[in-house]
């Protein structure tokens, strides 16, 4: 389901690495510059870009690892990368929450952060948990502290997050080592890792690089993860976006092979298009999904775990265009096998809105797509010769001691889709799936658990005075 052929995914690996070695990425750190130049790397003379020697690339590729675990604080929340398993998650941070219901939208808050923490807990479909949206309650140099603190708080699958400065990084790893009972603990178990994103086209800011270094340093889990715009900030053609997408996700995993050996880090693909004819994004297109797809095959190449993009829909509210926008992405991401898929839940209007009912809804879909991948499975039991036998013609299959045993397992219940007869329907309200996931964000956010021991709660606030509630 990668969507390229053998030759396909060649010729747009060796045209990433050409883009590499002739072009070359904007490295905006001197230092890291001045360093990648001594270890046998060129500076373009009209350009100023850090052209990667070939040899070089493969020796900083060859040092990640292709396999590594994304720790849940609970251990059944572990999220094997590499490993051949396809986990679906949220994404994050967005600026708008809507209210479906009310027809209302408003600015994101701190206590979003909570809630969406929450329902992803309790979301058996929803693997992990990104922050969600940007906390317009909170002052920016505490930003980070609390998102994570409340993160950490709601749920107990892995978290991830976007961190804008090197200052939020160190407020994020002291307060996750400080949970985790210490910097060796949490590299031992990271249960936390970070988003870091090239500039498209082709350019990485100092920032950015230096949380990175930090990150591969302590052991702290990294995407990198270019987001090109076919048309605006990459080329027009999908090969051509592919290949930009791919020189910018190798530079990325290779510069944190050269600031921090072994270090932790996925490859990234976040591509999305434009409508060129209006000149609006569509990162619900389906061209987004197939570049998205087709980077997972590019990504195995390597050996590399990939963070891949799948869920997002134009949609302003939970329609059937979000619907189909979200169910074609989803499962062509999932069928091609990508580890760790973000943006599959909660999220409108081409990625700068959440809603809490959404969660509930693409809970549901993920749930359909995880079926689907785990497939038909055929036995001698499943072939069901003796219970046929048993049953012959006429008869039916309903109190069969084969179906009881068997009505679990193969088979998923919907929570939110209609399915009884069009009466009961009537007498039962006339419910939707968006009726339904409303009265379920209701029920999960009523008293949502917490997930933080009061002793460390207390030595917590006591240490990190800034965290606020919501």
């Amino acid at each position: 389901m990668h969507m390229l052929s053998d030759a396909h995914i060649d010729a747009i690996d060796q045209t990433g690495r050409r883009i590499l070695e002739k072009i070359g990425v904007k490295i905006m750190d001197p230092k890291i510059r001045e360093r990648l130049k001594a270890d046998g790397n060129a500076i373009d003379p009209v350009r100023g870009s850090v052209r990667l020697d070939r040899g070089w690339l493969d020796d900083q590729l060859a040092r990640a690892p292709s396999q590594f675990t994304l720790c849940g604080r609970e251990q059944r929340h572990d999220l094997l990368m590499g490993g051949g398993r396809v986990y679906f998650g949220n994404g994050g941070r967005v600026f708008q929450i809507h209210d479906i219901t009310a027809g209302q939208v408003r600015p994101t808050l701190l206590r979003d952060v909570a809630n969406t923490a929450a329902l992803v807990d309790t979301l058996e479909h929803i693997r992990f948990y990104i922050i969600a949206c940007q906390a317009y309650d909170l002052t920016p140099e505490h930003y980070h502290l609390n998102d994570f603190y409340h993160a950490f708080g709601r749920t107990t699958k892995h978290v991830m997050g976007g961190v804008d400065t090197l200052a939020g990084m160190r407020q994020m790893f002291d307060l996750a080592a400080a949970i985790a009972g210490g910097p060796q603990k949490l590299r031992d178990r990271p249960f936390v890792s970070v988003i870091a994103n090239a500039i498209s086209p082709l350019t990485l800011d100092a920032e950015t690089i230096s949380i990175m270094a930090f990150a591969g340093r302590k052991g702290i889990p990294l995407a990198f993860a270019p987001a090109p715009i076919s048309g605006a900030t990459a080329p027009a053609s999908l090969a051509g976006t592919l290949a930009q997408l791919h020189a910018e996700a190798l530079a990325g995993v290779a510069l944190v092979q050269f600031l921090a050996p072994g270090a932790p880090v996925l490859y990234g693909a976040v591509a999305s298009t434009m409508d060129l004819r209006t000149m609006d994004l569509a990162m619900g297109s389906v061209e987004s999904a197939m570049i998205n797809t087709a980077s997972v095959a590019l990504a195995r190449r390597h050996h590399l775990p990939i963070y891949a993009t799948a869920g997002l829909s134009d949609a302003k509210i939970t329609d059937i265009q979000a619907g189909f926008e979200k169910g074609v992405s989803s499962l062509l991401l999932g069928r091609a096998g990508a580890d760790f898929i973000h943006l599959a839940a909660g999220m409108l209007d081409s990625g700068n809105a959440i809603a809490y009912e959404q969660y509930v809804i693409d809970n549901e879909l993920l749930g359909m797509i995880e079926r689907i991948l785990r497939g038909i499975d055929v036995s001698e039991e499943t072939l069901a010769l003796d219970c046929i036998s048993q049953v012959g013609p006429g008869g039916n299959y309903i109190l069969a001691d084969h179906t009881v045993d068997h009505m679990f397992s193969e088979f998923f219940y919907p929570r939110l889709a209609v399915r009884q007869q069009y009466d009961r329907w009537v007498d039962q309200g006339r419910p939707t799936p968006l009726t339904r996931a409303k009265a379920m964000v209701d029920q999960y956010l009523q008293a949502p658990a917490w997930h933080l021991p009061a002793d460390t709660v207390t030595r917590l606030r006591k240490r990190f005075p800034q965290i606020v509630d919501p």
